[in-house]
């Protein structure tokens, strides 16, 4: 006979036992553990004891009518102190695994101790107390009987008691009878103790070993059930369930004991004659017969055969469950039949993804749409038509503005439900006129059949632009996105598919590069553009091959010296015919097309070369690209262009941007670890521009921080915040033992505040421009030393005007005009040599006068600068030159100028 299923009594009786769900299910557990605890040195109840002596004294007290000596007292409250310990050391010894040797000593000092102690008080108290014998060995014999039910199945601890407890009585008696009695007795009690408790210990041991393996075995079935990878049956003679899993009742939602005494067919949705059309899974396809197609589950039960691996539907109400089944037939010791056992697996799961299989291969997984393929599909035979009028259509690529942030910030879950409510309200915008499809990551595409007017394609655009704009959420994050729209329409834009998508991604390319959020229509020029970019990526292709690329060094000067202390290696292209090209033209094509790596080996070598002809203490730093981070290979590519330039690792400087922590996985991490055992300085470039966080420089290994130009640019303004950040960049930079480079220094004003807010080094045109290798050369033959010289603020924004106004000095007015006003001051024309330092009262409008003090003059033009500054409206100009109503006051004082 097979195993039976945990918790299934034998027989055929309709009423089995049912394994309980909840606490019970891990009693069989611990049940072992329970036995162990159970026979712990320390009893858990022994603090019970402390009652028991106290009545024994107290009893023994009032049937002597006298109380109890001193030295009785004393041993007995210590005996009654020494059991109530036992309370803590119980539950120290149940706690973890102790040493046996400490063990044994609590043991004593908790257990014996006390019971020698009160064995003693009572010797005491009969020899010298006048306690009746016969009362003292009643009260020890009912102690040592209530100890014992105490100490049930600790043999050694009870014998050990009983010793403790008789043997000071016989040291207080002091007779040669009474000791030699005792050590009679004592030995006889430990050699039945032994015997008694090795006997013990091989029946535990036996108890223990089948309890082990019977709790295995029900932990394997439990398990198999729990874990959802299978479920048991069992039925009576008659075919009624005397047993099944809770997961079948689950599945079925119904109540366990309902489904007890159900015909065991009831259990699966059979067709109308009676059977289930199930198949044996088990069988090679291609091998079942007429007579297998016949063995249905309630054929197979009828006759009383074995079945395995039955697909049958199961008889849920919800949704649809299938399930493979298996079974044979159980007869007794005699042979006789006692109804089947088996057990069963869930098939759903696999019946669904062999579903799924053929819709993933038309539908996307995430939302839904059409895929790609399906997509394609559609229209192919749109553009199949027989008829030519049938092949109009139009076709929208649609990119999402911004995804990328969103995954990036809040993870690719969110990015997923943002791409399903995208789909849900493209398709809500395109409604039944066009089919709408998702072709990978944030790319969607829509189809429009027919012959659709250009307005209407432009209302559709804006409207899904419209649509897609407006803000999501997402996990309790407001999350804002845009989109861009390519439209290709047909004939017009192309006969075939191919051509129509490529067209309609070219206008998309084109709507993204006009500032996102905006539909395009493809046009013959888009062909030229992509046609020149083709161009530029042949020519980079040229350029690296024949070496035509350059790398100009800026120097990167230290505040505190004014020393040069490096240069960083900037990349330049002289194009033949275009002449000079930015990077932000050729490097993106460059990382597109993979060419950044060459690119990228080229600048290390190349700058490790000339590094080597300057002065020892002069570094160079070289931007890596993402990609270029990313392979593998780069620190062997370092390793090498170090070796063959033979400079000193530390002298290279890696600048490395905040993108590459983007993945945040065990490849960062390694890469770094990798450069800085090279010997590399590794610097952070572009802090602070769009991907900054503080958990990656507690482990990235950079030993500089880059400030980027941006935050230079406008920070001596008045009201700007750049000067607090700059600030709060360095103290962090310091405080991690970093250096800090501002970058893009031009006026004195900007060098000033990045020296007073820390930065450790400047770079930028206040001390140079870039030079090639040849004048970088040059220039380090001079010296190191570096002077700043630029002008001394940056020009803050003017508005170009030209009105008349009237100045007042010292009592006296002055006709004039103003030009190009700032917020801090105004060019006045129509007065010759003021000297500087000269105060005027400027009537600016009717009712607006202001104060302001001459800096420069030159022939009839001078600058001012104003006490205050102006203030500027919403729109952006300056309130005090809004004309109000007029103000005879200041028409009197033109008047009299």
């Amino acid at each position: 006979m097979p195993p039976r299923p945990a918790g299934v009594v034998e027989g055929n009786s309709t009423q089995p036992r049912i394994r309980q769900d909840g606490p019970d299910r891990r009693r069989h557990h611990t049940t072992v553990s329970n036995r162990d605890r159970k026979h712990s040195a320390i009893p858990a109840n022994w603090y019970r004891m402390v009652l028991i002596l106290s009545i024994t004294f107290a009893v023994t007290m009032v049937m002597m009518g006298t109380i109890a000596p001193t030295s009785v007292m004393a041993a007995g409250t210590l005996a009654i102190a020494l059991t109530l310990s036992s309370l803590p050391f119980a539950r120290w010894e149940r706690a973890k695994p102790r040493q046996p040797q400490l063990v044994r000593v609590m043991m004593a000092f908790c257990v014996i101790c006390p019971l020698a102690l009160t064995g003693l008080a009572y010797g005491i108290w009969t020899y010298n107390g006048g306690l009746d014998p016969r009362l003292a060995v009643a009260a020890l014999i009912s102690l040592n009987a209530l100890s014992a039910t105490l100490l049930n199945g600790r043999t050694v601890q009870l014998f050990s008691g009983i010793t403790a407890t008789w043997t000071p009585v016989a040291l207080v008696d002091g007779s040669f009878y009474a000791l030699g009695a005792m050590a009679a007795a004592a030995v006889a009690m430990a050699v039945v103790a032994r015997v008694q408790s090795r006997l013990e210990s091989e029946q535990r041991s036996r108890l223990q070993h089948r309890e082990r393996a019977r709790n295995r075995y029900e932990d394997i079935l439990r398990d198999y059930e729990d874990t959802g990878q299978g479920w048991f049956w069992e039925t009576d003679r008659r075919g009624l369930i005397s047993y099944v899993s809770p997961h079948v009742a689950a599945v079925l939602d119904e109540p366990m004991q309902a489904l007890l005494g159900r015909p065991f067919l009831q259990l699966f949705a059979l067709c109308e004659n009676g059977r289930e059309n199930g198949t044996d899974i088990g069988s090679k396809k291609g091998s079942a017969s007429a007579d297998e197609a016949e063995r249905t589950l309630a054929f197979q039960v009828s006759a009383r055969s074995s079945f395995q691996d039955l697909a049958v539907r199961a008889a849920a109400t919800g949704d649809e469950c299938w399930w493979s089944v298996s079974g044979r037939p159980v007869y007794d010791e005699f042979n006789n039949y006692v109804g089947f056992r088996g057990s069963g697996t869930d098939l759903t799961a696999k019946r669904r993804s062999e579903e799924n299989a053929s819709r993933l291969a038309l539908y996307d997984s995430l939302t839904g749409l059409a895929n790609r393929f399906q997509m394609a599909q559609t229209l192919e035979k749109v553009l199949d038509a027989p008829q030519e009028i049938q092949r109009e259509c139009s076709i929208f690529l649609i990119d999402l503005d911004r995804f990328k942030h969103v995954n990036d910030t809040l993870g690719h879950p969110a990015g997923d439900a943002l791409l399903r409510q995208v789909a849900d309200r493209v398709e809500m915008s395109v409604g039944e006129i066009g089919r709408v499809g998702r072709l990978g990551g944030d790319e969607f595409e829509v189809i429009l059949p027919g012959r659709v007017s250009r307005n209407a394609l432009v209302d559709l655009s804006q409207e899904i632009i419209r649509s897609l704009s407006q803000p999501y959420l997402i996990d309790g994050h407001r999350v804002v996105i845009g989109a861009s729209v390519g439209i290709a329409i047909s004939p017009e834009h192309g006969l075939t598919a191919e051509e129509l998508v490529r067209n309609a991604d070219l206008a998309l390319y084109a709507a993204k590069d006009n500032g996102r959020g905006r539909y395009h229509f493809f046009s013959d020029d888009l062909h030229s553009a992509a046609e020149e970019r083709s161009e530029l990526e042949r020519d980079l292709r040229d350029a690296i091959a024949k070496g035509s690329l350059q790398l100009y060094y800026q120097p990167v000067v230290q505040t505190s010296t004014e020393r040069i202390t490096g240069f960083e290696a900037l990349l330049r292209w002289n194009h033949p015919t275009k002449g000079w090209l930015s990077p932000s033209k050729f490097v993106p094509i460059a990382e597109d097309t993979g060419l950044i790596n060459a690119i990228g080996e080229w600048a290390i070598r190349t700058a490790c070369h000339d590094l080597a002809g300057w002065p020892e203490d002069v570094c160079c730093a070289v931007n890596v690209s993402p990609l270029q981070f990313s392979n593998p290979q780069l620190p062997n590519v370092v390793t090498n262009a170090i070796a063959q330039a033979g400079i000193v690792a530390r002298r290279l400087e890696l600048e490395i941007t905040e993108s590459v922590f983007l993945n945040d996985d065990q490849g960062t991490d390694a890469m770094f670890a990798a450069l800085k055992r090279v010997g590399v300085r590794l610097a952070l470039d572009d802090f602070g521009t769009g991907y900054s966080s503080l958990g990656y420089l507690k482990k990235a290994p950079f030993d500089k921080i880059k400030i980027d130009q941006s935050f230079v640019r406008g920070a001596t303004q008045p009201g700007s915040r750049n000067g607090a950040i700059i600030a709060s960049i360095t103290s962090l930079a310091q405080a991690l033992g970093m250096d800090t480079t501002a970058e893009g220094v031009e006026t004195m004003d900007e060098l000033d505040l990045v020296r007073m807010h820390g930065c450790s080094h400047v770079q930028g045109y206040i001390y140079e421009r870039p030079l090639s290798n040849v004048d970088a050369t040059n220039r380090l033959k001079t010296g190191l030393a570096a002077v700043a010289s630029g002008p001394r603020s940056a020009r803050t924004l003017r508005q170009t005007l030209l009105r008349k106004v009237v100045l007042e000095h010292g009592g006296q007015f002055y006709n004039a005009s103003m030009r190009n006003i700032a917020e801090r001051g105004v060019m006045i024309e129509g007065l010759w040599n003021v000297p500087d330092g000269t105060v005027f009262h400027i009537m600016l409008s009717e009712n607006t006068t202001i104060t302001a003090t001459s800096k420069w003059s030159h022939e009839d033009r001078m600058g001012v600068e104003f006490t205050h500054p102006l203030a500027r409206g919403e729109d952006g100009d300056f309130l005090a030159l809004k004309a109000p109503s007029a103000d005879p006051e200041r028409k009197s004082l033109r008047m009299r100028a």
